[in-house]
């Protein structure tokens, strides 16, 4: 096994200067011969393997494989979730996996939103003040997040519920509110683990719809993880995963959507994956 690297403090001090500024500079996402085990001694599981990318600025990427296969891991190392056991992941020259637990809670804090498959909203809270609770959090100025917003309900058709409760909206309202309350403070990443899981195949749709969207609007950066390949096709790139390593690559290009999906089934078929819930 690789000699796990020690992070050093002046690197650390170095990233605590970069993140004095509050925000990550706009640019690409690096991932460098990460490396993630679970478990000691002989019983030791790796669920990645020395797996390398970039994820451009404003791109909208997948990433697919069989159950087991790395992908959640790699959610969780990109998210700062979870730390990685050997390798770097860099935003643009920032090297996360140097930073203090401190630096690491007020860089994800403000450069990072996420979209889980379930909503996590509270119930008791309107959809607007769902979404506007995440700028209180971060003591945003009250008029400014308030047109934040505004402007972000309308970008997600959710402006004429925004007086309801979670309760009254439905599944892919829901979402919408859940998506619009992890933009609202305009992330440099968005990450999306099964954003479709719970939604029926309109709802499912619109939302996927809505990530297009956004990405070509405000040139939002998403990184979701699918088993999908019907979500997966939305997407402009789809990096495959097998056995915790990068198996296949797909950039869409001019291609349809129906003749992505197409190459996309091909490789899940390769990979042990799953295919499409709503083809």
């Amino acid at each position: 096994m690789r000699r796990i690297r020690k992070h050093g403090k002046t690197t650390e001090k170095k990233t605590d200067r970069i993140l004095a500024g509050g925000r990550i500079p706009d640019g690409e996402i690096r991932v460098c011969d990460v490396e993630k085990y679970y478990g000691n001694g002989e019983s030791v599981t790796k669920a990645i393997d020395r797996v390398s990318f970039t994820v451009n600025r404003g791109e909208f990427m997948g990433v697919m494989g069989a159950s087991g296969s790395g992908k959640s891991t790699l959610l969780n190392v990109l998210s700062t979730i979870d730390r990685v056991t050997a390798g770097h992941i860099f935003y643009e020259e920032l090297d996360i996996t140097e930073l203090t637990e401190d630096s690491l809670a007020k860089f994800r804090k403000e450069n990072l939103g996420f979209i889980f498959q379930e909503y996590n909203l509270l119930d008791t809270l309107t959809i607007e003040e769902n979404i506007l609770l995440a700028m209180t959090l971060q003591r945003e100025n009250q008029r400014t997040a308030k047109q934040r917003c505004q402007e972000i309900m309308k970008l997600l058709d959710i402006e004429t519920v925004a007086k309801k409760f979670p309760y009254e909206v439905s599944g892919g309202q829901r979402q919408r509110c859940a998506c619009a309350r992890a933009l609202i403070h305009r992330p440099k990443l968005i990450l999306a683990d099964e954003p479709t899981g719970a939604l029926d195949s309109k709802a499912a749709q619109t939302l996927l719809e809505t990530f297009v969207r956004l990405n070509q609007t405000i040139q939002a950066t998403i990184f979701m993880v699918t088993h999908d390949a019907f979500s997966a096709s939305y997407c402009s790139r789809i990096l495959f995963l097998k056995d915790g390593r990068l198996f296949h690559e797909l950039i869409r290009g001019e291609r349809s959507r129906r003749e992505f999906l197409n190459e996309i089934l091909d490789v899940l078929s390769l990979t042990g994956g799953e295919s499409c819930d709503v083809c």
